[in-house]
């Protein structure tokens, strides 16, 4: 399915709290000298406009970004991550970076971004972001779910792995829990940060359910809700992150 244009939630809750938590991993995991990987399975354009086009028509980033940009006395790993945000901006908060510019910044000399993305026009927009780095980033036309595969194990044996998918197809759940089960074969002790929303659904749950039923020896479960579940039952009231072999600390 290609409707899905993750513009429409650039700098929404659930960027802020998935961005967040993947600095911190990236931080900790730039701690070593070693070289190390980020592969994004479902990578998006890797940066979105938010004054104009998809982004202003809900303007989901006033409740996200736009609320700790204009906070006060945050914590410092918070505002760390914001001033990450306006590193990208000169004064007005004109952009919001996807998962790939915000681990680009944690990207080293001899580290290397594995970038996938099955939209046409995010692709031709991510491809274009990223051709200044070369053979240090490679950009793939097609779903992270396969393109996973041909890169565990990295040659560094050291990666972090975002996998994020739209969830617009049920099936994408299920996707998930079986290439989790796959990576982990070919790759254990990579670092898996799974991204889900929280929905008045049972997929999210039986999702969880399969990945803790895994019996990974280390993983954090992380999760927000902003607000109550609505009446009628529809929409996002929150998100989480499952991450397989977490940072230790």
């Amino acid at each position: 399915m290609l409707s899905y244009r993750h513009a429409f939630h650039a700098g929404n809750h659930a960027d802020v709290l998935k961005h967040y938590v993947l600095g911190l991993v990236l931080a900790y995991t730039t701690q070593k000298e070693k070289p190390y990987w980020y592969i994004d399975t479902h990578a998006g354009a890797g940066m979105y406009s938010l004054q104009e086009g998809y982004a202003t028509q809900n303007a989901e980033f006033e409740e996200g970004i736009g609320k700790l940009i204009a906070a006060k006395n945050l914590p410092k790993p918070l505002a760390d991550y914001v001033a990450q945000i306006q590193s990208f901006n000169s004064g007005t908060l004109a952009l919001y970076p996807g998962s790939p510019s915000i681990a680009e910044l944690y990207l080293r000399a001899d580290d290397r971004m594995r970038l996938f993305e099955l939209h046409p026009n995010d692709y031709k927009i991510l491809d274009e972001n990223f051709q200044s780095f070369g053979k240090q980033v490679k950009v793939e036309m097609q779903n992270g779910f396969a393109g996973i595969k041909a890169c565990l194990p990295p040659p560094p044996r050291r990666a972090v792995v975002l996998i994020d998918p739209p969830y617009e197809d049920k099936q994408d759940y299920m996707h998930v829990v079986d290439m989790i089960k796959d990576s982990l074969k070919r790759f254990p002790t990579g670092t898996y940060i799974v991204w889900y929303p929280i929905l008045q659904r049972e997929e999210p749950d039986e999702m969880l359910d399969s990945l803790t039923a895994l019996n990974v020896p280390d993983w954090l479960h992380v999760s927000m809700s902003i607000h109550a579940p609505s009446a009628e039952g529809f929409g996002m009231h929150g998100s989480g992150l499952f991450i397989i072999n977490p940072p230790w600390t």
